[in-house]
């Protein structure tokens, strides 16, 4: 029999390729069994960026991103600051890879809920857990369990619309609020506190949380650290943005940076620029500076070497005890903090935690380092488990930006390429989804697919539009199922 006749119309390089491709996917397929089918655990930047490496990698390769929310980008969703969206602009790239025809999007599908880790074993050559960090490191003092002492990974998640946390109870009735740690993410909640609503209105930070701080009281936020100013965590760029802040103004005290200027020529380039703007924003702000803080209605200060022992309140919190801590080591900016027994008193209605993120296990059969809160990986390969890796925060710990987990995330996805070309991995008889959908089916698991996703997308962006906003997120899950079923 002749090979089928394909007749080519006149068109331009570009349609023309696109033209040849579409038509030899239909004359050239490629038995399923024998197709390299992998699994991805979760939508976040750690899950994307593999997914994207693993496409590249390996033309014939079929990746399906399980999600156990109905929408996708974890992270980048619902960890970044509503007046951060130029960072979430690596949306777009992750939605040209889940738009790929080697690539599905499969939400609303828990593993460990509807599916186990065993099924999805048996029906993928290989398995990537990349669902990050859901659980909050915890400071082990009494007071911790008062209301209005609230995690920093619930806050941010309450204002930025994650449905878990739209319920979080939230008092800014006090007109002082203590953060406990000197993280980015510590800047954040702090700068969201700070800003004023008229601001943040023009974000796609979720109603409730805009309601609630348009009411807020607070007017004094202290960002509260172990060590001292050349041990802070924050980057540069989140600095700026808080002395930048209108009709707020920090409140720095000089002697904490006055020797700050000796040490600056033996710092390392980040460490050294973050400094002297530590330095000049206490004791030599420009004029532009004291001008932009001229007025203001609210302040926030760093203060050092403290660490928390005891939170004070009957059913509220409503103060903070802190030991004094010393330094000791050598080096000027890789120091330990020594308790001593020096103790300090601060009052505040409010108590925020940030002092990092955690993962957890999703399945008795992962190895679990409960201490380090990571899955026992070497080189990103589970050990003990054939055919199932980590990327991202599961596999590094709670570190870095989105560019360190997607250098993590490429890196998974190389060894798994390399893994399929050195015959590790098993190929034959693996049906990915085709094995899992039919099974979720008959639990009656309603499962997101990104087309579905989209009808949400498009739902939230006219929602915000009708108030000024680039979008307003949906909280409620039921509300993003019955969108995704629609058949608008």
């Amino acid at each position: 029999m002749f090979p089928k006749v394909i007749a080519i119309p006149r068109l331009c390089k570009r349609h023309l390729n696109q033209f040849l491709k579409q038509h030899i996917r239909q004359c050239v397929t490629v038995p399923t069994s024998s197709v390299p089918h992998v699994c991805v655990v979760g939508s976040g930047p750690a899950g994307f960026y593999t997914a994207q490496q693993l496409l590249k990698g390996n033309p014939d390769i079929v990746v399906d991103i399980y999600e156990k929310l109905p929408v996708p980008f974890g992270l980048v969703r619902f960890g970044v600051a509503p007046d951060h969206p130029e960072v979430k602009n690596v949306i777009n790239t992750f939605t040209k890879t889940a738009q790929s025809e080697r690539c599905s999007f499969i939400g609303n599908v828990e593993v460990g809920r509807d599916v186990t880790l065993q099924q999805l074993r048996k029906a993928y050559s290989a398995v990537v857990l990349a669902y990050g960090a859901d659980d909050d490191r915890t400071l082990g003092i009494p007071g911790e369990e008062l209301n209005n002492v609230i995690s920093a990974r619930s806050f941010v998640g309450w204002f930025n619309g994650l449905p878990q946390d739209k319920d979080l109870k939230v008092d800014l009735s006090a007109e002082r609020a203590v953060i406990l740690g000197h993280g980015n993410v510590a800047l954040d909640v702090a700068r969201i506190l700070l800003t004023p609503v008229d601001i943040l209105k023009k974000t796609d930070i979720s109603q409730h949380a805009l309601d609630a701080l348009s009411q807020s009281c607070v007017k004094e936020v202290l960002l509260v650290g172990r060590r001292g100013p050349l041990q802070v965590a924050f980057t540069i760029k989140e600095l700026r943005e808080m002395i930048k802040i209108p009709e707020c103004k920090p409140n720095l005290n000089p002697k904490d940076y006055l020797k700050l200027n000796d040490l600056l020529p033996d710092l390392p380039r980040p460490r050294k620029r973050l400094t002297e703007l530590l330095y000049k924003t206490a004791l030599e702000p420009t004029p532009t500076d004291k001008k932009l803080w001229a007025g203001a209605k609210r302040e926030w200060r760093l203060d050092f070497l403290r660490s928390p022992v005891h939170i004070y309140g009957e059913t509220k919190a409503t103060g903070v005890k802190f030991a004094i801590n010393r330094l000791e080591g050598e080096d000027p900016v890789i120091k330990t903090a020594v308790v001593t027994e020096e103790t300090e008193d601060i009052d505040c209605g409010l108590v925020l935690r940030s002092i990092g993120y955690q993962s957890v296990s999703i399945d008795k059969d992962i190895p679990f380092n409960m201490q380090k809160g990571v899955v026992s990986h070497s080189q990103g390969r589970v050990k003990g488990l054939a055919g199932v890796y980590c990327s991202g925060w599961v596999n590094t710990g709670p570190v870095g930006v989105i560019l360190t987990t997607m250098t993590n995330g490429f890196d998974t996805g190389k060894t798994i390429i390399q893994d399929l070309s050195n015959g590790v991995l098993e190929v034959s008889g693996k049906l990915g989804k085709d094995d899992i959908l039919p099974q979720l089916q008959k639990l009656g698991v309603q499962v997101v697919h990104f087309s579905d996703w989209k009808k949400i997308d498009e739902a939230e962006v006219k929602k915000g539009k009708e108030c000024g906003k680039p979008r307003e997120k949906l909280v409620n899950i039921d509300s993003m199922l019955k969108i995704a079923s629609s058949c608008e």
